[in-house]
C-alpha cells in the first residue's frame, strides 16, 4: 500500500496509524497525528480503492451502503499490511494506535471487528458501524475513543449509539466526544482526542 513512514522521537509514545477520509491520501493526517502525540512514529497509509479519482479503503454501493466483501477483502488486507510494515520499519506492532477519519475510522473498526488484538487502541472519528450480522472479535480492555458530530448529516447519533454498544460488548473502553461540526473534524474533538491518548497506558 502506498504509505509514509515517519520515525518517532519518543519510544513512550505509540505508533500512529493514520488512515485518511474519503479523497485523502497518505499525507493527510500526519499534521492530526503530530497533534494528537507529539513524538509518535506515523504510518500514514493511502486505500488501495479509487472512487471517481478518489483514494478510499474499500468500495461503497451509495453513501453510507458498504461493499461489505469488498470491505472484509480490504480489512484483511490493511491487516496484512500492518504487519508488514512493522517489520519493515522495526516497529513494536503491539503499540499500534489507530487514527481513522470516515471512511478510514471505518475499516480501522471493521479491523477490530475482525480481529482481537489488532491495535493497542484507536481514534475513530465520525465512524460507522462496518458489518452489520457479523460477531465482533474480544476487544477486551482496547481503549477506543470516537469523535461523533451532533448534527452530522451522514452518521446519525443512532449509529454512533450502534458502535459504541458493539465495541463495550466486545470488551472495548469506549469514549464519546460530541461536537456540532457536523461531519468535518475539529479543533476541539482533536483536542479531546489529544487528551485521551495521553491518559492511555501503552504497556501490553
Amino acid at each position: 500500500m502506498i504509505h509514509i513512514y515517519k520515525p518517532g522521537g519518543d519510544s513512550a509514545r505509540p505508533v500512529l496509524a493514520l488512515l485518511h477520509g474519503t479523497g485523502g491520501n497518505e499525507l493527510d493526517l500526519l499534521p492530526l497525528g503530530e497533534r494528537l502525540s507529539p513524538g509518535s512514529a506515523l504510518l500514514g497509509i493511502r486505500g488501495n480503492v479509487l472512487e471517481n479519482g478518489m483514494p478510499r479503503f474499500f468500495r461503497r454501493l451509495a453513501e453510507g451502503v458498504f461493499d461489505e466483501e469488498d470491505l472484509t477483502a480490504r480489512t484483511h488486507e490493511l491487516r496484512a499490511f500492518l504487519d508488514e510494515a512493522a517489520r519493515e520499519y522495526g516497529f513494536d506492532r503491539s503499540r499500534v494506535v489507530a487514527v481513522g477519519y470516515s471512511n478510514g475510522a471505518n475499516i480501522a473498526a471493521s479491523l477490530l471487528q475482525h480481529y482481537s488484538g489488532v491495535f493497542a487502541g484507536a481514534v475513530l472519528l465520525h465512524p460507522m458501524v462496518p458489518l452489520r450480522g457479523r460477531e465482533w472479535a474480544p476487544q477486551p480492555g482496547t481503549p477506543v475513543f470516537i469523535g461523533a458530530g451532533t448534527n452530522d448529516p451522514i452518521v446519525p447519533g443512532g449509529e454512533t449509539a450502534e458502535l459504541q454498544g458493539l465495541l463495550e460488548a466486545a470488551g472495548a473502553q469506549v469514549a464519546v466526544h460530541w461536537s456540532s461540526q457536523g461531519h468535518r473534524l475539529n479543533a476541539a474533538e482533536a483536542e479531546a482526542a489529544r487528551e485521551w491518548l495521553g491518559r492511555l497506558s501503552y504497556k501490553r
